[in-house]
């Protein structure tokens, strides 16, 4: 019998988790230089929490159940999670909070195709408390130096606005918002035109699908579908947050500087429907290839439903997807080809010299840096020791008698 992972898990080796922590670092960095701390939910949730009113389908859920026949499942998604925590475990706390996670997240599919993916590794952040341009500039311009941070200068945002796309969606009759929705998600023209609409509703979706490109041009074509005053001033409040993003200077990986490349698209729908404000997709363009690798949005009536009081607390945040981070970079070789050396090799010369050994071991291992200490377990000759050292790139060999007398050899050519 061929024991291996389940269908849509993946291990991770040593070379893998070294990389993943190479991008892992970096963006920690940039967390912390922005005043974000780090938070750990619950990777087990109740189904509730996980589907947030809806917003997330059952079918994106892995589901599960215990010895109480509780209906549980695995997270889809950090945000729905926090949002959860924040009310419930952090009554008082003063906000804005700036919370950023690193964590797994397992993704339902129904597609039986075989090795589909379903556990992935992501790295975010949600900015609680706080609504307005402002905040919604903290987070883009956050994705900014998130990027900046791990060497990625081919990029653009997809930027979005979730208000404005479902009251372009009102007119239409409300058993087909659905299908039409997906069809404006997905760009799928042809269901447009196979759908039962009057001409002028099919000329509305296809308008609808156009609204895409240079902001300011995309700003010009929304107002001239008839909004209404509170519409219109949600397409003014866009108009200044890309006004805002525009002027505002981001260093890139080649020490050059310039505004966030922004292409408006009022089609943009996100795949979990607790979106209120703005939304946005982050586009690696790394040799000519256009890959997701983050998205997020704004949400300000997500933490309502977990409210003791249905309180609302605006919030937004995004997610990086650090597989697909994961291979831009490796192709660029900018992550590790190796796993980390250890620097020394600690060999008794006989058994009585195993108190020693382990005694100069701890001794190099309670350096303030870093010093990687390998213990030599017996059962190889001198030469087989040499050998398996320079085969791991081990830097020294300490050789160590019962006397606790060390000769040093260095290997480092």
């Amino acid at each position: 019998m061929v024991y291996q992972s389940p269908v849509g898990a993946r291990d991770l080796l040593p070379l893998d988790v070294a990389q993943k922590h190479w991008i892992e670092d970096r963006l920690q960095q940039v967390f912390h230089r922005w005043g974000y701390h780090r938070i750990i939910t619950s990777t087990l949730e109740r189904m509730d929490t996980l589907m947030a009113g809806g917003a997330i389908q059952r079918s994106a859920v892995i589901q599960l159940q215990n010895a109480d026949d509780e209906d549980l499942g695995l997270r889809p998604e950090l945000t729905a999670s926090i949002a959860r925590t924040a009310v419930t475990r952090m009554a008082g706390v003063t906000y804005p909070q700036r919370l950023y996670y690193n964590a797994n997240v397992f993704q339902g599919t129904s597609e039986l195709k075989h090795n589909r993916q379903q556990e992935f590794y992501q790295a975010g952040v949600e900015l609680l408390g706080s609504g307005g341009n402002l905040a919604d500039a903290e987070i883009l311009l956050l994705v900014a130096e998130c990027l900046q941070a791990l060497g990625l200068s081919q990029w653009h945002l997809i930027l979005g606005e979730a208000q404005i796309t479902r009251s372009l969606l009102k007119p239409f009759p409300a058993h087909l918002q659905g299908k039409i929705r997906s069809a404006i998600a997905h760009l799928d023209r042809v269901t447009i035109d196979t759908l039962p609409l009057s001409d002028e509703l099919r000329e509305r979706a296809i308008i609808m699908l156009d609204l895409r490109g240079n902001p300011d041009d995309v700003l010009q074509k929304v107002t001239k579908l008839g909004l209404d005053q509170p519409l219109q001033a949600v397409v003014d409040n866009l108009k200044s947050l890309v006004e805002l993003l525009k002027n505002t200077v981001i260093n890139t990986t080649e020490n050059q500087s310039r505004g966030i490349e922004i292409i408006l698209d009022l089609s943009l729908l996100q795949t979990f429907d607790y979106y209120t404000g703005i939304v946005f997709e982050v586009i690696s363009d790394t040799d000519g290839q256009a890959r997701v690798v983050g998205r997020g949005g704004r949400y300000d009536q997500l933490l309502g439903l977990y409210h003791p009081k249905g309180e609302n607390i605006p919030g937004i945040g995004f997610a990086l997807f650090l597989e697909d981070l994961q291979q831009i970079l490796l192709s660029a070789r900018q992550l590790p080809q190796t796993t980390p050396a250890s620097n020394w090799l600690i060999v008794p010369e006989t058994p009585d010299a195993y108190a020693a050994a382990f005694a100069y071991a701890t001794k190099l291992r309670d350096s303030i840096h870093l010093v990687r200490v390998e213990m030599d377990l017996g059962g190889r000759d001198a030469d087989e020791i040499r050998q398996y050292a320079g085969d791991r790139h081990v830097a020294q060999i300490a050789w160590i008698k019962a006397d606790g007398a060390t000769i040093i050899e260095s290997l480092v050519k």
